[in-house]
């Protein structure tokens, strides 16, 4: 019996951005320079598949810093950390090497200028995701205030509606931030913005593959880890943009084939830190169940490069 025909649209760009690239090239380097353990606070990227890669090489994942020793590396994740946890590790004479991705630095370098010239800040983020703790932490306690959803600007108490700045998380929706700003520009006419967009380029990037991709397919995979926040957002991109099923998936495993049922074309997409590896084998499972004819669906080029820090260029 031949396999039903099924488009596969592969969205472009996908997967890996040059912050995780680079944050990623420094656990491995770490490894090399300093040999095994090298401790990691938090995980380096949000992706079990990297991680448990980069664990079997003899890297150590954390959450916090009093879980390093002393006389270990230890690195920061590519989301960031509040301005204590590099304090605390000088304090103690620990080698430290700093993974922030420098767009998500961008944002810190931000809050503070905004800080010093007396201007209270709002930040448009996720509660509790590393990368909004680590910018909120940036300024002292209370200098910060949260916003999640439009809703939240209406009950927002702040020092002086005229000295007020905002910044956004590097990961969120473009249109859903863009419904925050207009609601605080609205209550706050005075309100300053980032000089340029806080949403990373990548992020951005992936969104607008997917808003093209999302109408020509009958369902959407997204392939990524459960807490990327840039993975969770392309799935509501797609289901917003017209793909009647759009499904977060981890690897090939976690298809729900039977809600595949009947399907001519399938999107498929990936956040920015899942490796093409996982990609692939999502798109040969495909192969093996259905006769496969693929289209790429390019709405931009990217060739961003990050450096590593110099402490891990340098001999040992």
């Amino acid at each position: 019996m031949s396999n039903a025909p099924l488009t596969l649209y592969l969205a472009a760009p996908r997967g890996f951005c040059a912050g995780v690239d680079r944050a990623i090239k420094i656990v491995e380097m770490a490894l090399e320079k300093w040999g095994a353990p090298v401790y990691v606070r938090h995980e380096i990227v949000h992706n079990k598949f990297v991680v448990d890669g980069l664990r079997d090489k003899g890297a150590v994942f954390v959450e916090e810093l009093s879980e390093c020793p002393d006389d270990r590396p230890v690195i920061f994740s590519a989301h960031g950390v509040p301005k204590s946890v590099p304090s605390a590790a000088q304090a103690r004479n620990m080698v430290y090497v700093d993974a922030t991705c420098p767009l998500v630095s961008k944002v810190h370098i931000e809050a503070q200028r905004h800080a010093d010239n007396g201007l209270q800040m709002v930040m448009i983020g996720h509660a509790g995701h590393p990368e909004t703790v680590g910018t909120m932490g940036q300024l002292p306690e209370g200098e910060v205030l949260l916003v999640e959803t439009p809703d939240d600007v209406a009950t927002l108490d702040v020092r002086d509606p005229a000295r007020l700045a905002y910044v956004t998380q590097t990961t969120l929706s473009v249109d859903d931030t863009a419904d925050i700003v207009a609601a605080l520009q609205a209550r706050f006419p005075a309100i300053v913005g980032p000089h340029k967009e806080d949403i990373c380029y990548a992020t951005t990037n992936r969104q607008e593959a997917v808003k093209a991709m999302a109408p020509k397919c009958d369902a959407m995979l997204v392939v990524g880890a459960p807490n990327s926040s840039n993975s969770k957002r392309l799935v509501e991109v797609g289901a917003r943009a017209g793909c009647a099923y759009a499904q977060l998936v981890q690897r090939a495993d976690d298809i729900d084939w039977r809600a595949l049922d009947g399907i001519t074309s399938v999107g498929i997409t990936a956040g920015a830190s899942a490796p093409e590896v996982l990609i692939n084998e999502v798109i040969d499972a495909f192969r093996a169940r259905y006769d496969v004819t693929t289209e790429l669906v390019e709405t931009a080029v990217e060739n961003v490069e990050f450096k590593v820090p110099r402490v891990l260029r340098e001999p040992a």
